[in-house]
């Protein structure tokens, strides 16, 4: 039988395993503000330098010895390692330890279940939540793990485990086919949003990179923005005006984290989807973090899982204004196309770049210009009109139509060839430059 769970778990140790292996190493400051972002209140940080990791309890039985003295001497309620634990070392730690132990990728849930402030947010956490749970429900039952028998304990032949996991499979289920829902009607908003060209821009990156931040400083929105891993979790949209390219959709989306848990990339799919359907993605970069290469590197395994890897992607490098002798500025390929652009979000500086940038980038397959349309392709007139792509009309002597017009070009040469003309025949006799 396990000791009774406190119902606090604020007092926390945290402890950091120095492992060897570059793919599996941890950033030790990043994990602090994790368990800041959780609300922890920190009272020690015990770094191991092991190399093999025990099966038992991950570290050594020393380190255990160590931290179940730092445990009962500081009253903590919580211990949290800043690794992946299996449900039988966190068992087998709750038990060596006399108190709650969590894993990184608990801890990362929790901060989402702070954060989550809509329906579908919270549906999303409880869905990875019960994910991580299931594996994890021995730890609980273990002394009902046998069916009992004898006088008013014979039952329907189902131990408490068992129950207890069927009920999990039913509720995980539930959740799923709610979130069925709520993807298809993402989905109908992104095909309205494709029947009238507005394109859809998605800011990822790294969390705390400063997505949120530009975001309000592009849409002026109030957006929450704080200084804290995971400060957005559940996405907006907004509609931004482009000069000569015109409106486009902006998306604020969850910000990612070195080895993100599958559960969650599984369970915020309808989330995530706005970054994989997007016509172009704004990959915000902190350029003051010591780290930031890695960090590229971590967000774009991310965008990878989640098949946005191969969209046209500008670098936006944010906080421009804590480095020296850096200014906005738009840095482009031997092409002349834009691939990052220095902004700081927080200050107002170079938003102007990033919008020209961006309007650069997706006016690439937009026409802007003058269609002249005589009589006989009154019916191409009338569709440009139902598309919305006319800006004005006005006629010249002859009483031909002079259209001025916006318009995706994959959409225009459709229309054309609807109208029975061949492509470059129609824009030498109908366009006026």
């Amino acid at each position: 039988m396990l000791f009774e769970r406190p119902g606090g778990g604020e007092r926390a140790v945290l402890v950091h395993l120095d492992a060897q292996d570059p793919a599996a190493r941890e950033d030790p400051h990043e994990f602090r503000e994790l368990a800041k972002s959780a609300g922890a209140e920190i009272v020690g940080f015990v770094n191991v330098a092991r190399h093999q990791p025990s099966a038992k309890f991950l570290i050594g039985s020393g380190k255990v010895e160590e931290l179940h003295d730092l445990v009962r001497d500081d009253e903590v309620e919580l211990v949290i390692f800043n690794h992946t634990l299996t449900p039988s070392q966190e068992r087998n730690l709750e038990r060596a330890l006399a108190c709650r132990v969590l894993d990184r990728t608990g801890l990362i849930l929790d901060i989402f279940a702070q954060r989550a402030r809509t329906h579908e947010g919270k549906l999303q956490v409880e869905l990875a939540q019960l994910d991580h749970m299931s594996t994890r429900l021995v730890r609980g039952w273990t002394h009902l793990e046998r069916q009992k028998g004898g006088i008013g304990l014979r039952g329907p032949g189902e131990t408490q485990l068992e129950t207890d996991r069927r009920l999990l499979r039913v509720r995980i289920r539930q959740i799923k086919q709610r979130l069925e829902k709520v993807r298809s009607q993402r989905e109908q908003a992104r095909r309205g949003r494709r029947r009238a060209d507005i394109p859809l821009i998605s800011l990822v990156g790294y969390t705390n990179a400063g997505k949120s931040t530009l975001f309000n400083a592009l849409t002026e929105s109030e957006v929450y923005a704080a200084n804290q891993l995971f400060a957005t979790l559940d996405p907006t949209l907004r509609r931004l005006e482009l000069g000569d390219l015109g409106p486009v959709v902006i998306a604020d989306t969850v910000g990612f984290i070195r080895h993100l848990p599958h559960k969650l990339v599984e369970s915020f799919r309808a989330t995530l989807e706005e970054s994989s359907n997007a016509d172009l993605l704004l990959h915000v970069i902190d350029a003051h973090e010591p780290e930031r290469d890695q960090q590229i590197e971590q967000v774009m395994a991310v965008l990878t899982e989640i098949g946005a890897h191969e969209l046209p992607i500008l670098e936006v490098y944010n906080k421009v204004d804590l480095l020296d002798g850096i200014e906005p500025q738009i840095q482009r390929n031997a092409d002349g196309v834009p691939q990052r652009v220095w902004v700081s979000a927080q200050q107002g500086l170079g938003l102007d770049l990033l919008k020209q940038a961006v309007a650069e980038l997706l006016g690439n397959d937009l026409f802007v210009g003058t269609l002249r349309l005589p009589q006989q392709l009154g019916r191409m007139r009338a569709q440009l009109f139902d598309l919305g792509a006319v800006q004005s009309e006005t006629h010249d002597e002859e009483g031909v139509s002079l259209l001025d017009v916006r318009l995706q070009r994959v959409e225009l040469h459709r229309l054309i060839s609807r109208a029975g003309l061949e492509a470059e025949t129609f824009f030498e006799q109908h366009t006026l430059q």
